[in-house]
């Protein structure tokens, strides 16, 4: 007993403990096109490889200064059980153009195919700045 003990406490220090210090938000995902941004415009080499990015709500933007800042999220609810057993880091490009924003961040299109099984809904996301 006391051996699994200790080994649920590694493995929590190890995994856990990234995502004890997140924040909570919403994630909605949206359809190109994606230029304009109000990061870098027209600039094609703003978006990362791999096509993880985000657009931020106001309270993340930061006058702007959000612009390139990297996030390690992670899906934790939603309708019809959307979530898949993955945490990506994501860069902020954007701007979230709805008004209201529909979320705290809106994922490209791949982004939020990697963390959720169900296109098109809004999930909760656990969020830490990396």
């Amino acid at each position: 007993m006391r051996f699994n003990l200790t080994i649920i406490s590694v493995v929590w220090l190890c995994f856990g403990s990234f995502f004890a210090t997140g924040d909570i938000g919403s994630a909605t995902s949206y359809d190109p096109p994606y230029l304009p941004t109000r990061c870098k415009g027209y600039s094609e080499d703003q978006f990362p490889q791999g096509g993880y990015f985000v657009a931020a709500s106001e309270g993340i933007w930061d006058n702007g200064a959000a612009c390139g800042r990297k996030y390690r999220m992670r899906c934790i609810s939603g309708p019809r059980r959307p979530c898949k057993d993955e945490s990506i880091v994501v860069q902020v490009v954007d701007l979230c153009r709805g008004n209201p924003c529909p979320s705290t961040l809106v994922l490209s299109n791949k982004a939020f195919s990697a963390i959720s099984k169900v296109p098109a809904i809004k999930i909760n996301v656990e969020f830490a700045q990396t």
